[in-house]
Order: structure tokens, then sequence, then C-alpha cells
């Protein structure tokens, strides 16, 4: 009895974080996109264009704010969701839609946060991703090839931070919001199959 109380709760948590997740993903896809009006994909103007957002754009500072915090709490959430999807033994092959979904919006979720690394181009970012592009090069067989398509086939340049910047807005970003919402259609499918079996209505 206690471990069926425990499931049904462990159930309402993840569905709860899955909202949470939906949630976040739009309120980031929301303030990326006011954020790309004025933000310049360039090695040049990147840092320029979003000092001028911070500074000249009304409420300029609070998007960009709102998406690092969405950004940065999306990663948190979706990893709280795998631990929690975890402790619940949710382990049936009915899991195994939501378990995907989960897995693959949390790595893309990972991944947004990756290539913005070098999208604010600050001496910061430009030495992180240097040498992470040396770890990527490192890879057998495709690292060679996944630095050039990073890099556009030489230094990193602006030609670099536009293929970062399409990667991230264009894939990164939908795939997240695709994956949120079929993790959070597979959690609530699965609470409707509990309340049918405990005799509820769905």
């Amino acid at each position: 009895m206690e471990s069926t109380q425990f499931d049904r709760i462990s159930r309402r948590v993840a569905t709860i974080l899955a909202v949470a997740i939906l949630s976040l993903c739009l309120i980031y896809i929301t303030t990326g996109i006011l954020i790309s009006f004025y933000y310049e994909p360039t090695a040049g103007g990147a840092y320029e264009s979003l000092k001028t957002i911070n500074t000249q754009v009304p409420y300029g500072w609070l998007f960009r704010r709102a998406h690092d915090l969405a950004g940065n709490a999306l990663i948190v959430v979706a990893l709280v969701q795998i631990v929690v999807m975890f402790l619940g033994r949710q382990f049936r092959k009915s899991w195994l839609t939501a378990w995907i979904s989960g897995i693959f919006l949390t790595l893309s979720a990972i991944g947004l946060d990756w290539t913005a690394m070098l999208l604010d181009w600050t001496q910061k970012g430009y030495w992180r991703f240097s040498i992470e592009l040396g770890t990527i090069e490192a890879i057998p067989v495709i690292g060679g090839q996944l630095r050039d398509i990073l890099t556009g086939g030489g230094a990193i340049s602006t030609v670099t931070v536009t293929h970062l910047y399409t990667i991230h807005s264009y894939i990164l970003t939908v795939a997240a919001l695709i994956l949120a919402v079929v993790h959070l259609s597979a959690l609530i499918w699965q609470e409707q199959q509990m309340y049918k079996l405990n005799g509820f209505n769905s």
C-alpha cells in the first residue's frame, strides 16, 4: 500500500515538473526571440549588441536575465525530473516515451547552454570554447569533422558565432520545445492510466 502511494506521489511530482519544464521552455524561447531582434551574431557585434540590449533597450536587461535564468533552471529541473522518475521505479515499457523524451530533453537543455557560451563573445566564453574544441577534436573518427562544423573549418570567428547561433536558435530550441510537449503528454497519459487502474475517472 505504501509503495502504491509512493508511486502515485512520484508520478504526480513528475507531471508537475514536466509542466515546469514546458513553462521554462516557453520563457526561454520567448525571451530569446525578443533578444534576437537586437542581437548581432558576429564576432565584432555580439558583445556590443548584448551591451546595447542591457543598457539601451527598454527592459532588455530583464529579458536577458530571464533568458539566462530560464536556461539554467531548465537544466536543473530536467535533471531532477530524471531522478524523480528513477526513484519512482518507473521502468515499465509504457514509460519508454517519457524516459526517451526526458533524457533527450535534458541533453537539449545542456546543449542550449553549451552553444550559448560563445554567443556573448567575452574572453571567458572564447577561451572556454577553445578548450572544449580541443576536447571535441580528440573524439575518434568524427572529432575533426565536428570541429569544422562548429568553427566553419578555420579559427574561431564570425562564422563560428553564426554556426553556434543557428544550432542554438533553430535546432536545439525547437527540439527542446517538442521534447517538452511530448514528455508532458506522456506523463499525463501515465497518470490517466494510473487513475483507471485504481478505479478513478481519468
